[in-house]
């Protein structure tokens, strides 16, 4: 709960503040025309400024809406086939979305490392921690494509380098089964086993159906009604707690399918160095031409573009 209202807190903070921006504005506005003075104007350039930049903010936020896109999340790289080359090329992305994260505010820890041979990585993961991680960082999943001069190649000839970047949102483990009475049939009976002759004249067996799930489970080992209806319940919550867990299961294995997918012809990004400088988002056609701020983590330009096409996408029937 307290999360929940931090996170509410947070939200209800970022449309007050370019509403506060704008009543000062106004009052820039009036005082302006009062005192027929135009020294304010450069003030208000950037006040107005300022108000649009967050209202684009508020508008990317707008597109995630996703169940997950709130969470913390993982970012696994791997290299394609190009041994050396390749492993340099995944260490250089690993590299620009932890400047990236830096740059957010982000919280970042190296779940799995493995260095390469002679340089870069064979593999990475990385967990971020931090309001929306996923929801931003699902935008690069997918292959990123090199185009550079090889540092490796001792002709200095013009090399291609591919990595697979795939990203999951961290699942709370902490699941808490919540048990609506009304949604229970609860029946009595007599109960059929041992125990003596008061369990067999007493309606002391507990027979207990979830009506949304059809899960039936029943208990007649005690003599008492009160705990076969508390073991009952027990068992309940711990079927609800087996289901659950499957759904869970079922939701992965569809987002480790979108993994399998992913093939080394297909980049969503390339990034050339050589023989001119620019960086193009295949999904969206944004492009940036100065390379190395990309690199250095400038991301946001081609994380907007991605969640603004698909926030424009027509649902799937």
């Amino acid at each position: 709960m307290l999360r929940e209202k931090t996170q509410v807190e947070s939200k209800l903070a970022q449309f007050q503040q370019p509403k506060s921006m704008l009543e000062e504005a106004e009052l820039l506005i009036e005082l302006g025309e009062e005192e027929d003075d135009d020294s304010s104007g450069d003030e208000l350039d950037q006040l107005l400024a300022n108000v649009s930049q967050q209202i684009e903010a508020l508008e990317l936020q707008r597109m995630l809406g996703g169940e997950s896109d709130r969470s913390n999340a993982f970012v696994q790289i791997n290299p394609g086939a190009g041994g050396t080359e390749s492993q340099d090329w995944a260490e250089i992305l690993m590299r620009m979305y932890l400047r990236w994260c830096e740059e957010k505010g982000y919280k970042t820890e190296m779940v799995d490392f493995l260095p390469g041979e002679v340089a870069g990585i064979k593999s990475a993961t990385i967990r971020v921690e931090g309001d929306y991680a996923y929801g931003y960082l699902k935008a690069e999943i997918g292959i990123h494509r090199l185009v550079r001069i090889s540092p490796f190649d001792s002709a200095k000839r013009r090399h291609t380098s591919f990595a697979s970047v795939f990203v999951s949102p961290e699942v709370d483990d902490d699941i808490e089964i919540e048990v609506d009475e009304t949604e229970l049939r609860i029946d009595t009976y007599r109960s059929s086993g041992a125990g003596g002759q008061h369990v067999n004249k007493t309606d002391s067996a507990v027979r207990i159906t979830h009506l949304p799930t059809n899960i039936v489970v029943q208990c007649q080992n005690e003599r008492s009604q009160h705990k076969n209806k508390a073991m009952a319940m027990k068992m309940l919550r711990s079927r609800l707690y087996e289901r659950e867990l499957e759904e869970r299961r079922k939701a992965q294995d569809a987002v480790n399918a979108t993994k399998k997918d992913i093939d080394f012809g297909s980049q969503i990004r390339s990034y050339v160095l050589h023989p001119y400088r620019m960086v193009k988002d295949h999904r969206t056609s944004f492009e940036m031409g100065n390379a190395d701020a990309v690199l250095d983590g400038a991301l946001d330009g081609f994380i907007r573009a991605y969640l603004l096409a698909e926030g424009d996408r027509p649902a799937q029937s």
